[in-house]
């Protein structure tokens, strides 16, 4: 029985995890993003392990990947609450794992950008720190948008950054691990810290 055990789990282990299971597996990821997504460019490809909410809001170039856990939401209702979300990614974006982004407004995520892992970019929060909003819990708090989030061309965004609402990050700039990016900086920008700051200019 034990030997028996054994074969089935290495059959099963050898099976999936054989090159044509796994082709097979992101052949049928691919059908259902082209399907799905406002629009899905060629040659991109999502990871196995991905989280989506309400793909129809989300347009991704050509050349896209992702490493294991994406996480892309596109709220269009909160507690009753309608909204017009949009995500933009651009053509040749590479992310690493545990990318998370969510958008009840927008977020645009320009070509030739390159993420490393654990990213979190959102247009919005939960309340907008009044003492209104503070009554409530933070889960039952309306979704709040100080405007969208603009990562423009060939950005390096490094390990652990979280980007807020209501920011712009110019072109060719590079963002440094762990940061928190809390405004705007122009292009050619280094920046790094908590919150953000210029470090030098390119």
């Amino acid at each position: 029985m034990n030997f028996l055990k054994k074969y089935i789990v290495n059959f099963l282990f050898n099976v999936l995890n054989s090159g044509a299971y796994k082709r097979h597996a992101q052949n049928k990821i691919n059908e259902w993003a082209k399907k799905s997504f406002k629009s899905f460019g060629a040659n991109s490809l999502l990871p196995e392990e991905h989280w989506i909410k309400n793909p129809k809001y989300i347009s991704i170039g050509k050349n896209f990947s992702s490493l294991y856990h994406l996480r892309l939401e596109a709220w269009d209702r909160f507690m009753g609450e309608a909204f017009s979300p949009e995500i933009t990614i651009g053509d040749d974006v590479i992310f690493n794992s545990d990318v998370h982004i969510g958008a009840i407004h927008k977020i645009v995520i320009g070509n030739n950008v390159l993420m490393a892992s654990r990213i979190y970019i959102s247009d919005h929060s939960h309340g907008d720190i009044t003492g209104n909003d503070l009554e409530n819990i933070p889960a039952q708090r309306p979704l709040y948008s100080k405007g969208p989030v603009i990562i423009e061309d060939n950005v390096w965004i490094g390990e652990g950054v979280c980007i807020l609402p209501g920011v712009t990050i110019g072109e060719n700039s590079i963002i440094g691990a762990n940061s928190v990016v809390n405004k705007s900086f122009p292009k050619n920008s280094v920046i790094a810290g908590i919150p953000a700051r210029l470090i030098k200019t390119l």
